[in-house]
């Protein structure tokens, strides 16, 4: 391989997103063969030198995303200090050897659509509100909603953390159920819109993430993306 960027070299290790990356350059915690570079630009080749992140070794591994099917009760997370089943024990389980992480979270009563991923720099811009990627999910209340309320949902509603984005909703046939698209994922959004409008959500399922779909993927499963899958994921966020 010819000398890469650093920061870039960082990002498609899985260290971080490439501005996160700049930082921790910036921060002095990278050494490229015992010497410290602070130079997020700095060109070097992966496979001559010795780079490492906090006196870690830093290495290129094949690109490598999965979709998961989340059941409720597992956390999103890497790793739980309470030692909570998460994910990645789900990816671990099922035999994936690749150092990924998840992109984005769902709370650990929520079911559906994970990614996982050792591409740090799509893991960024799959999360960053600035690409509004959709997330698509559907949703059982304990009451229904009128259709003053889902014109008030749609055009955005003030939470603790401020106004929410406009988004599309649409009733599903059967009692209280709700078909949501959001373009940005804050912490239990869908929950607390709904709680906005004094409605519980007693049942939650994130089932499409850009162009990815769920389809018949068994919940606690999860399979590779597909050439396919991936090009179609970075196009959606302006990767090639």
């Amino acid at each position: 391989m010819s000398s890469i960027r650093l920061n870039r070299l960082l990002a498609l290790a899985g260290v971080a997103s490439r501005r996160r990356c700049d930082e921790i350059v910036r921060a002095g915690r990278v050494s490229v063969d015992g010497v410290v570079v602070t130079a997020p630009g700095t060109a070097v080749d992966p496979e001559r030198q010795a780079v490492r992140v906090d006196g870690r070794a830093v290495s290129l591994e094949a690109p490598v995303s999965y979709l998961l099917n989340k059941p409720v009760g597992v956390l999103s997370a890497a790793r739980d200090a309470r030692g909570q089943r998460t994910v990645l024990d789900l990816a671990r389980e099922a035999g994936v050897r690749a150092r990924v992480y998840p992109v984005g979270r769902l709370d650990r009563h929520t079911r559906g659509l994970i990614v996982l991923t050792n591409e740090g720099e799509l893991a960024h811009r799959l999360t960053h509100p600035r690409y509004e990627v959709p997330r698509v999910y559907e949703a059982r209340l304990n009451l229904p909603i009128t259709r003053t309320q889902m014109r008030r949902f749609a055009a955005g509603l003030e939470l603790a953390d401020g106004p929410t984005r406009p988004c599309r909703i649409r009733a599903l046939p059967g009692r209280a159920r709700y078909e949501v698209t959001l373009g940005e994922g804050r912490n239990r959004q869908v929950r607390r819109m709904f709680e906005a409008l004094g409605r519980r959500v007693d049942w939650l399922k994130r089932h499409r993430l850009g162009p990815l779909s769920l389809g018949r993927l068994p919940e606690g499963a999860l399979r590779e993306l597909t050439a396919e899958e991936r090009a179609r994921l970075k196009r959606a966020v302006g990767l090639r």
